[in-house]
């Protein structure tokens, strides 16, 4: 919890000086009582009343006057809301180690049903588009609402080739920027980067992500598959075949996720893929932004005054 006028919460030292008060005054009630009448008379002059009860309201007073004190101070708390226009790439690595069986049933059919998720739990009104990147990138669909047209571009993803991850993030950059502003700014973008492998050929990957982070579009990495991943490949020349391991990078994903104002994380199943998609799905389609709640404890106090009151006037005929 915030406040938008925190100076204001000095006037809670009140209630500890409220506090010292009442007991100096209850000490002095005692004296005057005991000075009043002699010890065996005291019973009859001064009956005894239960102790809690001369206490309660004044309890309620001191906790009343907190609550009107943080009241005034503007208390406020984050909450998560829909971000309006907001545009989302999501770069798909299809080289040929998507075809890895770690990840079951293979690493490319696990990407296509979390990326549905991804897109099934954004908001309606949130853009999201489609790449797929193994030596050149391709975009298989521009940011959109249409979520058909974003079911058929992932039914499109096909793996084979290498990886350039630099150009992926370059050019999910460029169709990024190509937006029309609204109110005069961009609408915000991130890209979602998922690959299970070293980029192999063309830009630096870091660059690039250096350059999407100047342009205030944040990469948010996914590293897919595990150490054990391997794939049949044809061996050079053509005679036979031969099993290569194509372990995840993900020490190279966190370091494009860093300098890009993004963040990165790993899946090494397809369970874990989906509740990564499903969370990046809403921290990107949501912003925090402060909501007072002075209306809570304003109300809290004016109660707690109102029923101190009420206590002390059947109790004691009096209101303190």
């Amino acid at each position: 919890m915030s406040f938008a006028a925190p100076l204001i919460l000095i006037a809670l030292v009140v209630v500890p000086a409220l506090a010292v008060w009442y007991a100096g005054l209850q000490r002095r009630r005692r004296r005057a009582a005991a000075a009043f009448a002699a010890p065996l008379l005291a019973a009859s002059v001064a009956p005894a009343r239960p102790r809690w009860r001369r206490h309660v309201p004044v309890l309620f007073f001191a906790v009343a006057i907190a609550a009107l004190v943080v009241a005034a101070a503007r208390p406020q708390r984050t909450v998560a809301v829909p971000v309006e226009q907001a545009q989302i790439m999501l770069l798909t690595d299809v080289s040929g180690s998507m075809l890895a069986t770690d990840v079951k049933p293979n690493r490319l059919t696990a990407v296509r049903r979390a990326a549905q998720a991804f897109i099934d739990s954004v908001p309606g009104q949130v853009k999201v588009g489609v790449m797929a990147f193994n030596q050149t990138p391709q975009v298989l669909a521009s940011p959109t609402t249409d979520r058909d047209a974003l079911t058929a571009a992932l039914g499109r993803l096909q793996s084979h080739g290498g990886t350039a991850t630099g150009e992926a993030i370059q050019t999910a950059v460029r169709v990024l920027r190509q937006a029309v502003p609204t109110d005069g700014r961009k609408p915000p973008s991130a890209i979602v980067l998922l690959s299970d492998g070293v980029s192999t050929r063309g830009v630096d990957p870091v660059a690039a992500a250096q350059a999407a982070g100047r342009l205030k579009i944040p990469i948010y990495t996914v590293a897919l598959g595990t150490a054990n991943g391997t794939i049949t490949v044809p061996r050079p020349g053509g005679r036979g075949t031969e099993v290569r391991r194509v372990p995840p990078d993900p020490q190279a994903l966190a370091r494009v996720a860093q300098v890009s104002g993004g963040r990165a994380t790993t899946a090494a199943d397809a369970a874990s893929l989906k509740q990564v998609y499903e969370r990046l799905g809403s921290q990107l389609s949501h912003k925090k932004v402060p909501r007072e709640i002075t209306a809570g404890f304003a109300g809290a106090g004016l109660a707690l005054l109102a029923l101190g009151s009420a206590l002390s006037l059947r109790w004691f005929g009096r209101l303190i």
